[in-house]
């Protein structure tokens, strides 16, 4: 390549940054501006807060636009087409793009999505992953098409998820990994060598939105189940349930030995400074608590609470 290859990068929270970071440091490549999300008021105070990839736009004095909607802003769409980008790069933007914005680059639109696809297409594919217990995951690079996540694949790269991993650990290492992945997909591009591959939409399933309520826990779940929902879910929106007059919330869990007498679920009992909690239909199962937040209060190890709320025979969790 002669030329540097012009790049539109659409991204907004820590999982793009990477990428955005990859493309600023190689000589290769020009960012010709970033759009992202608006600041948002977070933390005490609501204090207005700027996106992580907005923060490292700057750093590196790059054009900053921050739309509501970029369907609704045509003349900052316009702007950016000005720019003559050859390729817009898109991860973890947050919004979807019509028809203008898809046409906008000489050479097309490139999304990286946190799943091997045709798995696990939406909003949440590492959420859904780790819930539904699976051991690999890993990042694509596709052509993005008017449908969501239907698009042409380009490049994939397969990672392992550990039995302890949880979604933030997890988006981490993906995140490495698909600024690695995004680099070399253009390069290939450029040389001629990559051929975009359709996708099998009879292979598709879908990674749909987290909400609050998915969090709730059901004791009668498998230890296995519970303990991948807590992973999953982890940090946002977190896993909960009732404890007595409150709420408690499942920070980190651990599945133990199975036990030969039944328990109602939900029995939560110490043992050997270890806490459980019975599962299963039959409460057979047990899971370790490992930690824990009460209403109001910071995160404690699961024995501390234990031993704070001085447990009897009679706590039932999620009763």
């Amino acid at each position: 390549m002669s030329d540097k290859v012009r790049i539109l990068f659409l991204g907004t929270p820590e999982f793009a940054v990477p990428t955005l970071r990859a493309l600023l440091d190689d000589e290769r490549f020009e960012v010709v501006a970033v759009v992202t999300q608006p600041d948002r008021p977070a933390g005490r105070g609501n204090k207005l807060h700027p996106p992580p990839t907005k923060v490292l736009a700057e750093e590196h004095a790059v054009a900053i636009f921050q739309p509501e909607s970029l369907s609704k802003s045509p003349e900052m769409v316009e702007e950016l087409k000005n720019l003559e980008p050859d390729y817009v790069v898109m991860v973890a933007f947050g919004q979807i793009l019509r028809k203008a914005m898809l046409e906008l680059p000489k050479k097309g639109v490139i999304n990286i999505h946190a799943s091997l696809l045709p798995k696990y297409r939406g909003a949440a594919p590492i959420n859904w992953s780790i819930i539904n217990g699976d051991a690999v995951t890993g990042i694509t690079t596709m052509f993005t098409e008017a449908g969501v996540d239907t698009g042409p694949m380009l490049l994939k790269h397969e990672v392992a998820i550990g039995p302890e991993t949880n979604a933030e650990e997890l988006a981490k290492e993906l995140s490495s990994v698909g600024a690695k992945l995004l680099l070399e997909t253009i390069l290939q591009l450029e040389s001629g060598e990559l051929k975009p591959q359709a996708q099998n939409h009879e292979e598709a399933t879908l990674a749909p939105m987290m909400n609050k309520e998915l969090g709730k826990i059901e004791w009668s779940q498998t230890a296995s189940s519970i303990h991948n929902l807590v992973r999953g879910l982890y940090p946002w929106p977190g896993t909960f349930t009732s404890f007595r007059d409150g709420q408690l919330k499942i920070i980190r869990t651990k599945c133990g030995e199975s036990e030969s007498s039944a328990q109602a679920p939900g029995t939560v009992s110490t043992e050997a400074g270890k806490v459980y909690v019975a599962c299963g239909a039959e409460g057979r199962e047990r899971l370790e608590l490992l930690e824990v937040q009460p209403a109001n209060r910071g995160r404690i190890a699961a024995k501390d609470w234990a031993n704070g709320v001085h447990l009897q025979a009679a706590d039932v969790l999620g009763r």
